[in-house]
């Protein structure tokens, strides 16, 4: 399985107990939907199937598995801080309109102030808010995607327009 295959569903932060089990901290918002009964994990670049033996969901973006053969916290120890992706295949269906900050990614961003500022390469989901992440006069700027920002999203013409703080781009231009 190759990486442009599968898409990215969360990471792996620590172990649980002496028997292998894991926790796993997902970044993809609708992770109920998953079927989890498989998923890759990256070691050293590869995408390595682990299979699901028993699992347990939370409300909080977490969950506990274990997969066959990590039955010692040895093995699960290795585990931690690994990337876990699901085949293409296995992505949840959306509904028509619905609409996500990730899907933001290669929008052309306009400031009412600064004017155009380039594209979005990044979204970032914290527990608090979404940051888009926008290369400025080679630079990383980085802003909070919120009611209060963004003034309008164009999805024609992959245009988000937003208002960002005054001085806010100076604090990554002029350091």
């Amino acid at each position: 399985m190759k990486l442009e295959d599968c898409f990215y569903i969360g990471y792996i932060t620590k172990t649980k107990g002496l028997k292998g089990e894991v926790q796993i901290y997902f970044e993809f918002s609708d992770y109920e939907d998953l079927e989890l009964d498989s998923v890759f994990i990256e070691i050293n670049g590869k995408l390595i199937p682990y299979f699901t033996a028993a699992s347990k969901l939370h409300t909080n973006s977490t969950g506990y598995f274990y997969f066959e053969d990590i039955d010692t916290v040895e093995k699960a120890e290795k585990l931690i801080r690994k990337k876990i992706y699901l085949p293409n295949s296995k992505k949840p269906e959306r509904e028509e309109g619905d609409f996500y900050y990730e899907d933001l990614v290669g929008y052309t961003v306009k400031d009412e102030q600064a004017g155009e500022l380039g594209e979005i390469t990044e979204v970032l989901e914290y527990p608090q808010q979404f940051i888009a992440v926008v290369p400025y006069k080679f630079r990383e700027v980085m802003f909070p995607l919120n009611d209060d920002i963004i003034v309008s999203i164009d999805e024609e013409t992959s245009v988000l327009e937003v208002k960002l703080p005054e001085g806010l781009i100076d604090i990554y231009v002029n350091e």
